[in-house]
């Protein structure tokens, strides 16, 4: 245990923050070289930790190499291992050494922009930044910052979707009066993710006036316009105001796009806020073969993706574009005398506490930055496209193997498949909830399930960035012998 002095304090010496930081790397890269060692999943029992460490803090310093000890024989077993190659769980949170050195240099520089004065290079690369993006995915100019619009890096999908709820509403009530907020109406499908269900709750909408509209197998589980269409007229006529439409590109469940450009039409003909929750799939429309899902982005008002699931960025990094920012401004920008300064009074800078939630902001941009510039748009479509070969190849051994069949479609590196029992749809739920626990209790993979339409499936979401086929095949290995035992389990 160390000794404290004032004479010796300096939290922030050059020397010691290098030969520490060294250090820190070292264990890092040790780990991810072990990596597979480790039960992906973790199986520690609640409250493990308490029995483990201290339960006050220490009084005087103590050394890197004990605190470094504890996370290695104390913390890890406690640790799901979301980077590891034999994850398939969720969607993957992507690392890659740019992301970590971006990181890094985020953490290192500890800057925090959240207007321009605060540091201009900050606010202005993030403007670059998302600029760049914007071209790789052929946004219209109308979400560039050289057109009307803008980008902003936000901390998730969830906080961007409150962003434009927040101004979609206060938009709408300007016109029609504050207390109509009641009234308003917030329109997605079944499939679209729950943080859409959140944010409604935080603006203050009714959670009874989200109108999560059914989808059906033969549409590929994606939002029919139709439906759409029916449900607003409906709304109208029972004195509600329509405000805002959720479409989305790649769902959680089971990988499904809606399809933007019809929906964007009746989203314009009502003038509805139309927001493209794009988070996992969005990054696949970096390549041409996937652009398609994103036909009709001109027609919609916001759009967000998050490079921290499958573009190589180390979390937390959500980026949102929108075609209009003074709706944003409008609704979320405060101006206390003691952030007031010449450059953001002119006009002719971005203060980007204005494009977000809270006041403070991380230095996202120079992270995304540097994953671009380490691997450029090749090496970038390249990474998606060999984990969507992956997601194909295994989607190929479920297909050979007839006590197995795929629930959906697969489209980008997602495959959902359930085993069959050959009874009733009871029997196929309780089997494979037997199937993946198995699998996940094995400590050799981590795989998830959803349900769409009433059916219980097995998500296998390929997409770490340290996975390989022979992980993939072993994944499958593991499946086939699991799915032999729960079989007999069940004659039994």
């Amino acid at each position: 245990m160390g000794s404290l002095s004032n004479d010796s304090f300096a939290p922030l010496e050059p020397k010691e923050f290098s030969q520490e930081s060294k250090k820190v790397i070292d264990f890092i890269a040790d780990y991810y070289s072990n990596i597979e060692k480790y039960p992906v999943l973790s199986q520690v029992k609640p409250g493990y930790l308490k029995t483990e460490l201290p339960d006050s803090a220490p009084y005087s310093p103590e050394p890197l190499e004990d605190i470094l000890n504890d996370i290695d024989a104390k913390l890890m077993p406690g640790f799901t291992h979301w980077q590891s190659p034999n994850f398939f769980a969720y969607f993957q949170i992507n690392a890659s050494t740019a992301g970590f050195l971006g990181e890094m240099l985020c953490s290192g520089f500890n800057i925090i922009n959240f207007c321009w004065l605060a540091s201009p290079a900050a606010t202005e690369l993030e403007i670059l930044v998302m600029d760049w993006m914007a071209k790789m995915l052929q946004l219209p100019p109308s979400f560039m910052s050289s057109g009307n619009g803008g980008g902003v890096l936000q901390s998730s999908t969830c906080e961007a979707i409150v962003c434009t709820l927040a101004a979609a509403r206060d938009k709408v009530l300007a016109e029609v009066g504050y207390e109509a907020i009641t009234k308003l109406v917030v329109y997605s499908s079944d499939q679209t993710h729950s943080s859409l269900q959140k944010g409604v709750k935080i603006v203050g909408i009714p959670p009874s006036n989200v109108r999560c509209l059914p989808t059906a197998f033969s549409e590929g589980f994606s939002l029919s316009p139709q439906t759409l269409e029916e449900a607003i007229r409906k709304d109208i006529m029972s004195g509600f105001i329509p405000l805002y439409l959720c479409g989305t590109v790649g769902t959680t469940a089971c990988g499904a796009v809606d399809p933007i450009e019809k929906l964007g039409k009746v989203a314009r003909k009502y003038n509805l806020w139309f927001h493209i929750d794009a988070a996992y799939a969005g990054s696949a429309c970096i390549c041409p073969e996937f652009r398609h899902y994103l036909d009709g982005v001109e027609l919609a008002d916001s759009l967000s993706m998050n490079p921290h699931k499958w573009f190589l960025t180390n979390m937390d990094c959500c980026c949102l574009w929108v075609k209009n920012p003074d709706s944003l401004i409008d609704s979320l920008s405060t101006n206390p005398e003691y952030l007031r300064n010449a450059p953001s009074e002119s006009g002719n800078v971005v203060d980007y506490k204005d494009w977000q939630i809270p006041l403070s902001r991380r230095f996202r941009a120079m992270k995304l930055w540097v994953v671009i510039r380490r691997h450029g748009l090749a090496t970038l479509r390249f990474h998606i496209r060999s984990d969507v070969k992956l997601a194909t190849y295994f989607e190929s051994k479920v297909a050979k193997d007839s006590r197995f069949e795929m629930v959906v479609p697969r489209k980008f590196a997602l495959v959902c498949f359930r085993l069959k029992a050959g009874k009733d749809s009871k029997d196929d739920e309780n089997l494979n909830k037997k199937l993946l626990q198995e699998v996940n209790e094995s400590g050799n993979a981590f795989m998830t399930h959803a349900v769409v339409g009433g059916v219980y499936f097995i998500r296998c979401a390929v997409g770490s960035t340290l996975t390989e086929e022979r992980h993939v095949e072993g994944l499958w290995k593991l499946i086939q012998e699991k799915a032999t035992k729960v079989l007999l389990d069940a004659i039994v």
